[in-house]
């Protein structure tokens, strides 16, 4: 299968779970500037769905907020996962604002190594990586 848009698959959303809902949806919605795009809690399977992202789920690609009521512990990342990709214009501005906003920059900006993308990695409240690539 093809990745051009003759393709009979197109792809929805990338699901990751989140200890804290409200301070995943503040970090996406108020940093990232996604839109919470629908709500939906589950009280027999005691989970609440949230999904965000920058437009209308039809047309574009968002991200699925799983919380689970019972968890208590924070989740084992991992090491199969590897990032979200954003792409961002201004990337030294952006990280200026997001690091005022206490958002963990592990990665700050410049180019990558052994390319010429300028990049850099935050962190989310859970801990997942998120790489902001800078779009000329």
């Amino acid at each position: 299968m093809s990745g051009n848009s003759d393709s009979n698959f197109r792809m929805l959303h990338t699901m990751i779970r989140v200890k804290d809902l409200d301070k995943s949806l503040d970090f996406y919605v108020n940093n990232l500037e996604m839109k919470v795009l629908r709500k939906s809690d589950f009280p027999g399977g005691k989970f609440t769905l949230a999904f965000v992202g920058y437009g209308d789920e039809k047309e574009n690609t968002v991200i699925e907020l799983t919380h689970n009521w019972d968890q208590e512990e924070p989740y084992d990342l991992g090491n199969g996962f590897g990032h979200l990709a954003l792409g961002v214009q201004d990337i030294y501005g952006i990280c200026e604002k997001l690091e005022a906003k206490g958002v963990k920059i592990p990665r700050p900006p410049g180019p990558m190594k052994h390319g010429t993308s300028v990049i850099a990695f935050i962190e989310d409240p859970d801990g997942y990586k998120i790489e902001l690539i800078e779009k000329k």
